[in-house]
Order: structure tokens, then C-alpha cells, then sequence
């Protein structure tokens, strides 16, 4: 693969920086070591401002081209935390910190960012702006939205901005995309179910919640069998159910199910929202219960815009030779959705190779995949703006 020659010079550099992250794994918006880490290498690069706190913990990165001659300015984005997962992968530089791991690879996300940041300090060889961005708490936390909501897009006045993430199961260094819809919405659900509880040797004096939440439960497959588009898509998942009661011979007072709803429309998403407290209500009544739906709309559908998508699959392909540009849809989330939602760009898939897929206990980010991300973003910058 062409790979930038200076960044095959500092894989090894990189793979470094990656490892220690690696070791000292923070969650959700308390990066404030990962924070810093990075703070301390872009100063050490020589870029032209530092903002820090940014969406509570996070920091942006200013680099200028040698020129400037059309007022572009492209975002650049990378995640920091990790997932409150205990390693099991016995790497001898494994995570230090118990019940936290880099098990979705924004370690090497970082690493990459941070590389492609060095070479573009080094070289300048573009016409415009560069804003780096490296965001806290991508997992659940909405870093993204806070970024933004703190102005990420507007004060430092990004025109397009670019994201990748690694995918085990692509070869190592391999790129895929696709326009519209790459990645799912991501809301959840808890349902409260109150019934009478009593002995569970007389039933019939007593209104039992679990067999309405298991009504509910079946109720809610039915959801994305018959109620949606079958050439659409949407997940409805019960991934939790528990009462008040933990023994074998009470039948509980209340029982509480949570889960996650995901699809990749938002006409979908808001259809299969309301049909879910639908459900919910009415079975419950059925079962002469009474139900409580707390829905939490969380992150939007990741929309990679139509021209953007293009300059992305260019840019890989330079790297890379041939990318895939109609990878399926994926049901996962990712808050990038906000900074897509604020600002035209793209979102690309980077390859892996085999392994354990991400949030495994046993999932290892890949440090060969370094020199074509890295890459990557740096020739998207070179590509979009060309050196006067």
C-alpha cells in the first residue's frame, strides 16, 4: 500500500503511544490523563493552538497549511474513551486499570489521529486549516453532541468533517463506505410493570407483573416482524428483566425490563418509538397491570453525505487501492452522528483484519492498521486542500 513514507517511519512511535493508551483506559468524559497524554504530544509536534475542555474533556487542535489562500477548514475527529469491560486479551501491556479496557479501539483511533497530526505539522502541505478534534465519552456519553453543543463546528468554522473507525473482520488497513445511512440510531428503553404481588403458591390472589412482561417482551418482536418495512430496518432488544423479588415462592409487586431500540430512518425510529409504549400500555392493561415507559432518544442515524462520501472513498483509494463503497448498513451507533447532523463529511470503516469483534474482553486493536489510517486522513487533507 502507498502509505505516507514518513508515517511508515513513525509506526513504531505511534504503536507506542497507542499501547500506553492502551494500559490507561478512561471512561465516558473522565479522560483527563488521556487528555492530557495528547495534549502533551501535539504541543511536542509543534501545532498551532491547543483548546482544551471542549465538550467537557475534550480538546481541539488547530494546524494551518502553508497557505490560505481559500479560507478552507476541515474537522478531523478521534475518540478517547473506552468501555467498562475487564481485559482478557493477556497482552503485556493489557489495561492496568480493572473493569476498563480499549476494547473498541479508540486507543488506536487517538494514536492515528495523533499520527496524522504529527506529519501535518511537519509538512504544512496544504492550502487552508486543519481542526483535530479528540473526543471524550463516545460510549453512551454523547461526547459528540457536547463537542458540538460547545461549539465545536462553529467557532473554529469546520466546512466537513471526517471520522474513522476500525472493523475487525476487514484485512488490516482495508477501507469500505457508503453514502446515507452507514451506521443505526441508538435509543433505550426501561419499562416499569406494576402488578399485586403475594404467594406464589395462590396466584389467582395476586396479579402477576412477570407474566405481563413476558407478554410485553413478545409483544415487542412483533414490532420489526410486522410492523415495519421488511426492506427497512429496525431493532427492538430486551436485553434486561428483573423484579423486586429474588426467591422462588413470591410473586413480585413490580418488574422492570430495559433495552435498545435501532434503526437507520428516522421516520422509522419515531414510529417504532411510539409503538413500543403502545405495546407496552395496552398488554400491560391486558394482564391487568400497569405499565411506565421511559424512552431515552439517544444517538441520531450516522448519515455519511452523498459528495463527502465520495472524497472519502478517494482518499482511501490512494491509500489502498480498491475500497468498498457499499458496505451494508451496520445497526451499531456512533455519536459522530452529531457532528454529521452539524456539518457535512463522511465516515469510513477501516479494517482490522480477524479477531474478536469490538466490546469483546478478548478484542486487540490491530497496530499494522496505524500507517493506513493515519494515511488516510492525512491524504484527505492534501486531496481537499491542495497545496497552492
Amino acid at each position: 500500500m502507498p502509505i505516507k513514507n514518513r508515517l511508515a517511519e513513525t509506526h513504531a512511535e505511534i504503536t507506542g503511544w497507542r499501547r500506553h493508551l492502551h494500559a490507561h483506559p478512561e471512561l465516558d468524559f473522565d479522560v483527563h490523563e488521556t487528555a492530557a497524554f495528547v495534549v502533551e504530544r501535539l504541543r511536542d509536534f509543534g501545532v498551532d493552538d491547543i483548546t482544551t475542555g471542549i465538550g467537557k474533556t475534550g480538546v481541539v487542535a488547530v494546524i494551518k497549511g502553508r497557505t490560505d489562500t481559500k479560507s478552507r477548514v476541515v474537522g478531523l475527529r478521534a475518540d478517547m474513551d473506552a468501555l467498562p469491560i475487564e481485559e482478557a486479551t493477556g497482552l503485556d501491556y493489557a489495561s492496568k486499570h480493572p473493569g476498563k479496557m480499549h476494547a473498541c479501539g479508540h486507543d488506536g483511533h487517538t494514536s492515528i489521529l495523533l499520527g496524522a497530526a504529527q506529519y501535518l505539522a511537519e509538512t504544512r502541505n496544504f492550502d487552508g486549516t486543519v481542526v483535530l478534534a479528540f473526543q471524550p465519552a463516545e460510549e453512551g456519553g454523547g461526547g459528540g453532541r457536547e463537542m458540538v453543543n460547545d461549539g465545536l463546528i462553529d467557532r473554529w468554522g469546520i466546512q466537513e468533517v471526517y471520522g474513522l473507525h476500525n472493523m475487525p473482520g476487514l484485512p488490516t488497513g482495508s477501507f469500505a463506505i457508503r453514502p446515507g445511512a452507514l451506521l443505526a440510531s441508538a435509543d433505550e428503553f426501561e419499562v416499569t410493570v406494576t402488578g399485586k404481588g403475594g404467594h406464589a403458591a395462590a396466584p389467582h390472589q395476586s396479579i402477576d407483573p412477570n407474566v405481563a412482561a413476558a407478554h410485553i417482551i413478545l409483544g415487542l418482536q412483533s414490532i420489526a416482524s410486522r410492523n415495519v418495512d421488511p426492506l427497512a430496518s429496525a431493532v427492538v432488544s430486551v436485553c434486561a428483566l428483573h423484579s423486586d423479588i429474588d426467591t422462588h415462592n413470591i410473586i413480585p409487586q413490580v418488574t422492570r425490563m430495559t433495552g435498545t431500540v435501532r434503526a437507520l430512518d428516522s421516520d422509522v425510529r419515531d414510529f417504532v418509538e411510539a409503538r413500543v409504549t403502545e405495546i407496552v400500555t395496552a398488554t400491560a392493561q391486558a394482564y391487568q397491570c400497569e405499565a411506565k415507559v421511559d424512552y431515552t432518544v439517544g444517538y441520531p442515524v450516522t448519515i455519511n453525505h452523498d459528495e463527502h462520501t465520495e472524497y472519502a472513498a478517494a482518499a482511501a483509494r490512494a491509500v489502498a487501492g480498491d475500497v468498498i463503497t457499499d458496505i451494508p448498513p451496520i445497526m451499531a451507533a456512533e455519536d459522530f452522528s452529531f457532528m454529521l447532523n452539524a456539518c457535512p463529511g463522511a465516515y469510513i470503516m477501516l479494517g482490522n483484519g480477524d479477531g474478536p469483534m469490538v466490546h469483546h474482553p478478548e478484542y486487540q486493536f490491530d497496530d499494522e492498521a496505524i500507517p493506513a489510517g493515519a494515511s488516510w486522513f492525512v491524504e484527505l487533507v492534501e486531496q481537499r486542500m491542495p497545496a497552492q
